[in-house]
């Protein structure tokens, strides 16, 4: 197979690093020709000057560029008959996301989200532990950098942790309450949620890229059960109740590539071997609760971003 990456950025380096080793060629594009040509000598690809010539090349697309630029892009690699792996979150806009996944639908192509934290090593391991958990709390904090500042915190950061919650907690949300402020950029920098969904879950999150300190945990608390995702150190703390008592529960975590993975699963889902782990109505999803986050605060807060 042949791969195409638009946007060859940080991100949009590794795909193309790593695709290298999964599938017989791999072109690379980019607005910035400069970058792009810089990328495909350091790799040994190809740099193509147009997109065009990217969607001739390529089997499937991987779509990396800026979060704005996600529904043009996506858009025409779908309606030229490709495959597509659109980095998190879909889009900007839930209209736009929609309408991406419905043209897949209708192409008959695959579209896949890079919400990579789901193929964590310490994710997949935890993932054998949480059944039904009732209260989650989390936090995902960066220093500042300027990447992801065209979008707020809320599709920058948080939504990697959206995204998880929603693939554990099934129910609809039923309230949304947040606050919010926008600090180095005029997007929200940083962001508090409470989530309450028709099951009685609750969850609280923050998520702020001017941080002193980086920290990136998910907390699951369920009956008779307490599991802690450090996505950092990749590592999982489990404690249960055992005939009345409470005891540690040995998690073993296999250590692999996330971003590796995510495009092992992207390629054979393309072959017909699969389907994503992340689906573009995942994606949607996990960008609707961004967006109603990023209402409440306008809604709710005393100031606005």
């Amino acid at each position: 197979m042949k791969a195409g990456v638009v946007g060859v950025g940080h991100l949009g380096f590794h795909h193309a690093r790593i695709l290298k080793e999964l599938v017989d060629e791999v072109a690379v594009f980019d607005i910035n020709s400069v970058r792009a040509d810089e990328v495909a000598d350091r790799l040994g690809l190809r740099s193509v000057p147009d997109f065009k010539d990217l969607l001739d090349f390529s089997d499937f697309i991987i779509v990396a560029c800026t979060t704005s630029a996600h529904y043009k892009v996506t858009r025409e690699a779908l309606l030229a008959g490709k495959h597509v792996l659109v980095e998190k979150p879909i889009t900007d806009n839930v209209i736009h996301a929609k309408e991406m996944l419905e043209l897949s639908e209708k192409m008959n192509k695959v579209l896949a989200v890079g919400h990579v934290e789901r193929f964590n090593p310490a994710v997949i391991a935890a993932s054998t532990l949480i059944k039904q958990p009732m209260f989650v709390e989390g936090h995902r904090l960066s220093a500042f950098g300027p990447r992801g500042t065209d979008v707020s915190v809320v599709m920058d950061l948080m939504i990697h942790d959206i995204d998880l919650i929603l693939s554990f907690v099934t129910s609809p949300i039923k309230e949304v309450r947040s606050s919010g402020l926008a600090v180095l950029t005029d997007k929200l920098d940083i962001v508090s949620t409470r989530i309450a969904f028709e099951n009685g879950a609750v969850v609280n999150m923050t998520a702020s890229r001017i941080s002193r300190e980086p920290k990136r945990k998910l907390r699951f608390f369920e009956m008779n059960r307490y599991v802690s995702v450090d996505f950092a150190s990749k590592t999982v703390e489990a404690f249960g109740i055992e005939n009345g008592e409470i005891s540690s529960i040995s998690v073993e975590v296999q250590e692999k590539d996330a971003l590796e993975a995510e495009l092992t699963n992207f390629i054979a889902s393309c072959k017909g071997e699969c389907t994503p782990v992340v689906t573009g109505e995942a994606g949607v999803r996990a960008l609707i609760a961004a967006e109603l986050i990023t209402d409440s605060i306008k809604d709710q807060d005393p100031f606005e971003a």
